[in-house]
């Protein structure tokens, strides 16, 4: 369940900081400067699972750095706004995190569509912003990856996630090579995520030798798929790639069953939640991808969750939960560089110095080893092919793509 004190506490937040200014411009709090994290996902609506366990996650880093005191002389803090998965919404809380002098970098949001409303205003401001989620290949890399000519598109942009290029072409090696399907049906939602998830897939599925028997777009917040479904089954598909979110992957996937197709639904992070199997009673053998080891499965990660139990969070941290600490913590050693290089004070210009350290950050995270590129992407690319066993998802296979 959502836990409404939580969704109600981030949607009244009013970003004030707390104590009287130092001459860095940021908020002295006794003998430590408060410097503030911005939190941006949707706490609320059909996708508050993931973006709650995102506000957990975040939270729990700063208590961990504040807690160990790893930059001595800093209290942080995190300030969650609510984008309900909206871009306009996300535009708005940008302008607030940029007004705030306080916040000296901001991670999230969820969704690639959201974000695309965001970087500019914080890349114009010269505000560091950290993803654990989005994978538009586009949003790092300009439209021109598709022909081998990315161009690095906002300095202030990074994030712990890899990248659609990368998780299409798992998706269509696992499928192709591993699970031996050949016919496959394509839909995506029309969104940033899941159109961008869905061309990665196709490209490299038929560069493999598989077939695309037919493919369709849908409204993400459709709930009743029979017209589809009914096309789906004249084409012998042997598995239907979703690119889109789990609100409708879920019904999709359960319509689809109920029409006497038992074949599965494949789709990419944005349906790897415990809620796709909760939202469908036929989810069983479905797949899903997503970044990263499983995060159960990682010694660098048995912290985590313990502390994630301890701390009593209401909510799971979900997909996103350690590459959002990940993402978190990045901004937290970058703060230290900052600090480390100014005296052991926050520098006065802190956004342009946390924007400058993020280049050099680099540490062994929750989610393995994280750095970035020229891009601002994660050096990271591995990922883990999920399997939906007896209502949850299950680990299949982790490793990085072969192109096709």
């Amino acid at each position: 369940m959502i836990a409404i004190t939580a969704v109600l506490a981030a949607g009244s937040l009013t970003l004030t900081a707390c104590g009287s200014r130092d001459e860095g411009g940021n908020s002295s709090n006794g003998d430590k400067t408060t410097v503030v994290i911005g939190l941006d996902a949707p706490l609320t609506g059909d996708l508050s699972a993931l973006g709650l366990g995102m506000k957990n996650s975040a939270d729990l880093a700063a208590k961990t750095a504040n807690k160990e005191e790893f930059v001595k002389g800093v209290e942080f803090k995190i300030e969650p706004l609510d984008d309900q998965a909206q871009p306009s919404v996300g535009q708005q809380n940008a302008q607030k995190f940029i007004s705030n002098k306080d916040v000296l970098g901001v991670v999230g949001p969820l969704n690639s569509s959201v974000s695309q409303q965001m970087q500019k205003p914080f890349n114009d401001a010269g505000l560091t912003q950290i993803s654990p989620a989005n994978t538009g290949t586009e949003l790092t890399q300009g439209d021109g990856w598709k022909t081998g000519d990315s161009v690095r598109q906002f300095k202030t942009f990074f994030r712990t996630a890899t990248t659609d290029e990368i998780q299409g072409a798992f998706a269509a090696d696992y499928l192709y090579n591993q699970a031996k399907i050949k016919k496959v049906y394509l839909i995506d939602d029309q969104k940033t995520y899941g159109a961008g998830l869905a061309a990665s897939f196709k490209a490299n599925f038929t560069k493999f030798g598989g077939q695309i028997v037919g493919s369709d777009h849908i409204n993400p917040d459709d709930r009743d798929f029979n017209a589809v479904v009914a096309k789906i089954k004249k084409t012998g598909a042997e598995a239907l790639y979703y690119g889109g979110e789990y609100p409708a992957a879920a019904p999709l996937s359960q319509q689809l069953k109920d029409s006497g197709q038992n074949i599965p639904l494949m789709g990419g992070d944005g349906i790897y939640s415990g809620e796709f199997p909760k939202l469908n009673k036929k989810a069983e053998g479905d797949l899903a991808t997503s970044v990263g080891e499983p995060v159960e499965k990682l010694d660098s990660a048995k912290t985590f969750i313990k502390n994630y139990e301890a701390a009593g969070y209401e909510d799971d941290y979900e997909a996103y939960g350690g590459l959002t600490y990940d993402a978190t913590w990045a901004i937290i050693e970058a703060v230290k560089l900052a600090v480390e290089g100014n005296d052991g004070k926050v520098p006065s210009d802190g956004r342009k110095a946390v924007l400058d350290a993020m280049a050099k950050v680099k540490f062994d995270g929750v989610t393995g080893g994280i750095s970035f590129d020229e891009f601002g992407d994660t050096t990271n690319h591995t990922m883990t092919a999920y399997k939906v066993k007896s209502n949850a998802w299950v680990p299949e296979f982790s490793g990085e793509p072969k192109l096709g």
